[in-house]
């Protein structure tokens, strides 16, 4: 296998993507800036260009609400037949964003990225690190329940059509949505997407939430979907520590942000499913667990907790599976190979419970892990996801987070990490 030839090839996708300032997660399916994309498209470009790098994580920032909180599209340039663009979303300001976020890593990649060059990025760092705690803030103000990550989107967590989400969302009236027309499914096999019944769903609370003006107290108490997400929890828990890190760099106070790792830890715990023995997501609305063994539930990980009750699951799916974790369990009767976040395996989430597997001392599990998104993406090309069964590719092609998940921890030639 000629790794050099790959890598080149994953440093042209980052740039046939790059649109000047930010990149698209691939061209036509995804035509904006997409934050927690973009935040992993900042990691790539730190291993040969840190000033692209930082440049991605800036722009991100500019379509920063005044209340902290980071949409997760900014929309900078029409993409013409894009839905549910800016007009859906009404949100007066410049540029024009959607009026949700996405899971909070950038603080996380803005950490990585600076340790990838400390001269050239401390500048940089020192300007960014404000608008992390205003989002960081905003996170702890709105969206904390018991110490658990609350979204009140699907799309929030990054993983739209979850298992997770479908008690939750069968409470949601999508039969009033009036005519659309679905710009994805003209680009992807109509299987490997979300239904219609879902997306229904996801334009309701759209809806909702812009004809509250977007008001977070009014969508906290009537909303009519609020689930705490794991997946979110370990990963602001990580971004905390990582925010943590920077502001001792810095020479900046900490005791705000031990404070909030406190409480994320906390809320951890109330995540555990004792009947099922793993980490769940938890209907806010009812108290009730998921019941879903998904991919973010081995993100503990990387959030820090050293917890080895989830080894047996782990092992238990690789086992069943050729190419790391899998969306949602191989046993769960919703489980569909190709169809989203239903099942396919995604590179970066490979790479970091990979990261985190390390991290607390599960090497030969890491590097397993690595091993087989290697041998993946190697053999089946950049793509958005793909089956855990027998790798078919699926999504969108030349995908910019699976480029930079190969050249920052997939690749021979990467570091592997942080």
């Amino acid at each position: 296998m000629n790794y050099d030839k790959i890598d080149k090839k994953a440093r042209k996708i980052l740039q046939e993507n790059d649109r000047g300032l930010y990149t698209v997660p691939t061209k036509g399916l995804y035509p904006y800036q997409w934050n927690w994309d973009s935040a992993f498209a900042a990691w790539g470009f730190s291993t040969h260009d840190p000033r692209r790098a930082w440049a991605e994580i800036e722009t991100l920032f500019t379509g920063q609400w005044d209340n902290g909180m980071v949409p997760h599209i900014v929309f900078h340039k029409q993409a013409i037949g894009y839905f549910p663009g800016p007009d859906i979303w009404n949100v007066e300001r410049v540029p024009h964003t959607s009026g949700i976020t996405q899971p909070p890593i950038a603080a996380t990649m803005a950490r990585a990225v600076y340790e990838a060059d400390k001269h050239y990025g401390r500048v940089h760092m020192e300007l960014m690190y404000g608008r992390l705690v205003s989002w960081h803030r905003w996170f702890v103000k709105y969206r904390l329940h018991e110490g658990m990550v609350v979204i009140t989107h699907p799309w929030e967590s990054g993983r739209d059509n979850a298992v997770d989400w479908d008690a939750a969302l069968a409470n949601v009236d999508g039969s009033n949505v009036g005519e659309y027309h679905r710009r994805d499914i003209d680009h992807v096999d109509p299987a490997m997407r979300p239904k219609k019944e879902d997306y229904d769903r996801y334009l309701a609370l759209v809806q909702f939430n812009r004809d509250c003006g977007y008001d977070e107290d009014h969508i906290r108490d009537h909303g009519p979907f609020r689930v705490a997400d794991v997946g979110m929890t370990f990963l602001f828990l990580r971004a905390c520590r990582d925010l943590l890190h920077i502001a001792v760099e810095l020479d900046h106070g900490v005791d705000e942000i031990e404070g909030w790792i406190k409480t994320l830890k906390q809320g951890v715990e109330r995540h555990w499913n004792p009947e099922r023995g793993h980490y769940d997501s938890v209907d806010v609305r009812t108290g009730a667990f998921t019941n879903s063994l998904s991919s973010a539930s081995f993100l503990c990980w990387f959030a820090g907790i050293k917890d080895d009750r989830m080894l047996a699951h782990y092992d238990r799916i690789v086992g069943q599976v050729g190419f790391g974790i899998p969306s949602n369990d191989p046993k769960d009767p919703h489980f569909n190979h190709l169809r989203y976040w239903r099942g396919p395996v995604w590179g970066m989430v490979n790479a970091l419970i990979g990261i985190g597997l390390a991290e607390t001392g599960h090497t030969v599990h890491a590097e397993r892990l690595r091993k087989q998104t290697q041998k993946l993406i190697a053999e089946h090309g950049f793509w958005e996801y793909f089956s855990p069964l027998d790798g078919a590719p699926a999504g969108g092609p030349q995908f910019t987070w699976t480029a930079a998940i190969w050249l920052t921890w997939a690749s021979p030639h990467a570091k592997g990490r942080f």
